[in-house]
Order: C-alpha cells, then structure tokens, then sequence
C-alpha cells in the first residue's frame, strides 16, 4: 500500500537554518561596498555554520540569521579596511569574541599577521576550530586579557577593537602596543565617539558611521609622535 501524502511530506528534510547561498552573502556585502572571491565567499560560509553550531553551547552572538550575521559580523568589520588600509600589517584584536573584526578581516585579507586576544577559554577553544576548519595561517590566539600581555608581545601595526567599555585601559595599553605610526580601530556608538575623541595624547580621524546602521561608528586614532617616540 502507498503511503499517504502526509506520511511521504514527512520523510522530505527541512532546510537547514543555517543555510546561506552565496548571492545572499555578496548581497548582504554589498551594502558596505565589499566584495570577496569565492574562496572567501565559501569561507564566510562556513564560518557561519560553525558560529550557529557552538553558539547552541557557547554564548557567542545574539543574532542568528545568517544574512543578518553576514552584515553586522563580517560586512562591519571588513568595512574599517575601506578606511585605513591593513594588508600585509599585524593586526592585533583585542576582546575577538566571536572572532569579529579580527578572523573577518583575515578572511579579506589573508596576508594579515594576527593576533586574537580574548580571556574566555570557551570562545578561544571556537575561534581555534575556525582556524582550523578555514585552513588560516598566521594566526595566534592568546587566551588572556589584554592588560596581562606585555605590549612588547603585541607590537602590532593596527589594533582593532569591537568590544564594550575599558576604553581608558585599552588606550593606555595600546599607546606602547602599537608601532610608531600605528592605528587604533574601534566600533564605538555616538557617544563613546564624542568620549574617546577628546581623550588627551591621542590624535582622532572623524568618526565614520557604519552602513546600514544609525547608531554604530569606527573610529580611528593614534598616539600622538610623543607617546612612541619615549619607548
């Protein structure tokens, strides 16, 4: 006997949530004027399964949707290139999380020597699977706070920033942190923005409002010739 219609429609798989084809990822990128190889597209891809498996058992981010992670995660940081150029520099990010902006710039721009810096054993145990899993080299994960690393450890030409709050900390740690002639990026809202700018022994570009987004700045600074120039 042929099994009813209701019985065959419930052996069909549902599509997965995960799910993401790689027009909706260059669409969701194009908003911030990027674009990526299919390498790079396949790598985003991937990515993103693996953030929404660990992110069943590990806090890792609020938003699920994969067009949306494609957007807020990787299109927000890949944006800050746009704005300081970070090809072939160490980039050194600082509270990674998740692995943004760091591993997303990495993605963009393989030659980047990084850095992840991030204090959660869980989250460091993830971003080594990403590594793994994408095949990325020139990536060190340091499990520790940033105020506990020497900045001669670091060194680094870019600092990259997407975390909330110590920003006198981070600034004072990243003075000696960086190269002479070295940025500091963070994604800041409006009134960090206004706040950080008028931080003394620092040198400010304007803040730079983030596409698709009214509330959310980069903003990009560096120590004055001063600070680096007494290490």
């Amino acid at each position: 006997m042929q099994p009813s219609f209701s019985a065959r429609r419930e052996t069909v798989p549902k599509s997965s949530p995960f799910e993401i084809n790689n027009s909706q990822i260059s669409e969701a990128l194009d908003i911030f004027g990027i674009s990526q190889n299919p390498d790079q597209i396949a790598k985003i891809r991937e990515y993103i399964l693996i953030l929404l498996k660990w992110n069943r058992s590990v806090s890792l981010t609020s938003i699920t949707d994969p067009v949306e992670i494609v957007g807020r995660h990787f299109g927000e940081s890949i944006f800050a290139s746009k704005l300081l150029p970070v090809e072939n520099c160490r980039l050194a990010d600082v509270g990674t999380g998740a692995g943004f902006p760091g591993l997303a710039l990495k993605i963009a721009y393989p030659s980047i020597r990084l850095i992840l810096i991030e204090s959660n054993k869980k989250k460091c145990a993830f971003l080594s699977e990403v590594v793994r899993s994408l095949g990325l080299t020139d990536v060190e994960i340091r499990p520790e706070r940033f105020e506990q690393i020497r900045q001669e450890e670091v060194l680094a030409n870019v600092i990259t920033y997407r975390a909330v709050g110590e920003f006198k900390q981070l600034l004072r740690w990243s003075t000696y942190a960086l190269f002479p002639r070295g940025h500091l990026l963070l994604w800041v809202g409006a009134d960090d923005s206004t706040r950080i700018a008028s931080t003394s022994g620092w040198t400010w570009q304007p803040a730079t409002r983030i596409p698709d987004s009214q509330r959310r700045f980069i903003l990009i600074g560096r120590p004055i010739d001063e600070a680096n120039s007494n290490r």
